[in-house]
């Protein structure tokens, strides 16, 4: 069943902010963290950025990385994550623990 307009809203902003504050909580003396209308900025050391929004129309969460490039994630409301619209449907947490795992040095648990 598809997501009503407020049920995404929801969703995607409960998301967003448990990304920002675990990482916020974890690697906050090594990333800049900053949430500010819905959309959460990560700034690593070398000046690289993730970008994670909220595409409202097409009720997905959009995340821009500077390692991996544009990714889309619809809700996958069996699993209760965000997955990606590409052909391995890797949930939105996983895909962003592993990469700033290899900027790091430190697995995240979201």
């Amino acid at each position: 069943m598809p997501l009503d307009e407020a049920s995404f809203h929801s969703l995607a902003d409960k998301t967003i902010s448990a990304l920002a504050e675990a990482i916020d909580t974890d690697l906050g003396d090594e990333i800049d963290v900053e949430e500010q209308n819905e959309i959460l900025t990560l700034v690593l050391p070398d000046g690289g950025q993730y970008i994670i929004n909220k595409n409202a129309p097409l009720k997905q969460v959009w995340l821009s990385s500077p390692r991996s490039g544009a990714w889309h994630f619809d809700w996958d409301a069996e699993g209760a994550r965000w997955r990606s619209t590409r052909g391995e449907r890797i949930a939105l947490d996983d895909l962003l623990a592993g990469e700033l795992k290899e900027i790091t040095g430190t697995l995240l648990r979201f």
